[in-house]
């Protein structure tokens, strides 16, 4: 009997998502603060803290989105259709990000602008993400093994809220990681604009913990029907315990609670979503065994895939151990 990938792959492919979204997320949401700083010497060592690291962290989603391809091609084609213009914003803004990243330090006439798009770059790269997740779990319309609906079906209300919310939560992680780079005045302002993104955070998961089930009977049901409330009560409970834990980490001296609590925070929103839609890849239509690869060929990509996944990942480990600590003036990026 051929062993089933399916779950390998699944998990690779959570994983892989998951850690573009802690990692990635963090660096937009220093880029979406950046603006607000109040001098150019802050701006560098904002810009510093993340230089070293940035561009690494987008691996994870040449991961998820190839992952997708390779092991789940239905989905792909079903999926990327439906969110073509929020997934070309999304490019288009990390690109013009990068270039602002880059032109800010050899471009010193028109510096202001490369800090405005490094911002604005940013911030629309995490509110197209936030419409992509938004459209992905209202779900799309599909004909046989085709996305049938039009180009512009994935803005909805919705969707458009999911988007506002993930630009605060990247800022809350953007916060979160200032905090622990920085000191003194500039730490103390990290902590405040980490107050008012933590607030903004927990408004968007009560928002769409609560929005979810009521657009959709068999998420409902799942959550709220017996015995499922009393198995999935543990994720509610949690994440409450983690937002007090989130409040008083900031308005504390942690340097490492502010950025910790909010990642495992992502982590129960990240489990409470895969379980509103578990077993479904293209929600309501496919489960993931439907929308599989052959067998074979989840096999040879598993091969390679096995043996670069652990490379990167001790690449990505090694280099934000090598660049620990907090940033300093006399040392940045030229």
């Amino acid at each position: 009997m051929a062993l089933d990938l399916v779950p390998v792959w699944t998990v690779i492919l959570g994983v892989g998502v998951f850690l573009y979204v802690a990692l990635d997320g963090f660096d937009l949401g220093v880029g979406m603060l950046y603006n607000f700083a109040g001098s150019r010497e802050d701006r560098n060592l904002i810009m510093n803290s993340i230089a070293p690291i940035w561009d690494g962290n987008e691996t994870w989603l040449i991961l998820g989105s190839v992952g997708l391809y390779a092991a789940f091609p239905l989905a792909f084609a079903i999926i990327i259709p439906a969110v073509y213009f929020p997934v070309l914003l999304m490019l288009l803004a990390l690109i013009f990000r990068g270039l602002a990243f880059e032109f800010r330090y050899r471009d010193a006439e028109h510096r202001t602008f490369w800090d405005h798009g490094f911002a604005w770059g940013s911030a629309l790269a995490a509110f197209a993400q936030g419409l992509v997740l938004g459209a992905f779990i209202q779900g799309f319309q599909v004909d046989g093994r085709h996305f049938a609906g039009g180009s512009f079906d994935f803005l909805t209300p919705f969707s458009v809220v999911v988007g506002l919310c993930l630009v605060a939560g990247y800022s809350l992680l953007g916060a979160g990681w200032l905090i622990i780079k920085t000191e003194g005045e500039l730490q103390a302002w990290a902590r405040r604009l980490g107050r008012g993104s933590f607030v903004a955070t927990t408004a968007a998961i009560v928002i769409v913990s609560v929005w979810t089930p009521l657009s959709d009977a068999a998420i409902a049901a799942r959550w709220f029907s017996w015995p499922n409330i009393l198995y999935l009560a543990p994720v509610p409970i949690i994440t409450a315990a983690l937002v007090w834990y989130v409040w008083r980490a900031l308005n504390s001296t942690s340097d490492f609670g502010p950025f910790v609590g909010s990642l495992a925070l992502f982590a129960m929103s990240y489990i409470g979503i895969a379980i509103s839609l578990w077993p479904m890849i293209v929600p309501r239509h496919y489960t993931l065994d439907q929308a599989a690869a052959s067998p074979s060929t989840q096999a040879f990509l598993l091969i390679g895939t096995l043996f670069l996944l652990p490379i990167v990942l001790v690449y990505t480990a090694w280099s934000y151990w090598v660049f620990r600590g907090k940033v300093r003036a006399d040392i940045g990026y030229h």
